[in-house]
């Protein structure tokens, strides 16, 4: 069952990423009030994938690769939709060096 999700998170990925424009810079969490929310969840989410790795690595832990992998593409997928949400990437928040702390 996990990997049919993991698919369907990978072609929602593809989906919305063909229809933003490529990045040249880091994108930051910010924008619209939507994508500031997807970023917040895609935090979370990779905080948890950190975790899911942590405990796999212990033999006392079993934890699901497919897991491991499905929270990867979740995490991707909140990022993608996090520039659509901002006018499909036009109003993303970019990294310029030396400006943005």
């Amino acid at each position: 069952m996990l990997a049919s999700q993991v698919e369907r998170l990978e072609r929602d990925i593809d989906r919305l990423n063909d229809q933003l424009a490529p990045l040249t810079s880091f994108v930051l969490p910010g924008g619209t009030p939507a994508a500031a929310y997807l970023h917040l969840a895609r935090t979370i989410c990779r905080r948890a994938e950190r975790m899911m790795v942590e405990l796999a690595a212990r033999p006392d832990e079993p934890v699901n690769a497919a897991g491991i992998q499905y929270m990867n593409r979740l995490s991707d997928f909140l990022f993608v939709a996090s520039r659509f949400q901002n006018n499909k990437g036009a109003g993303d928040v970019l990294w310029v060096p030396g400006q943005n702390r």
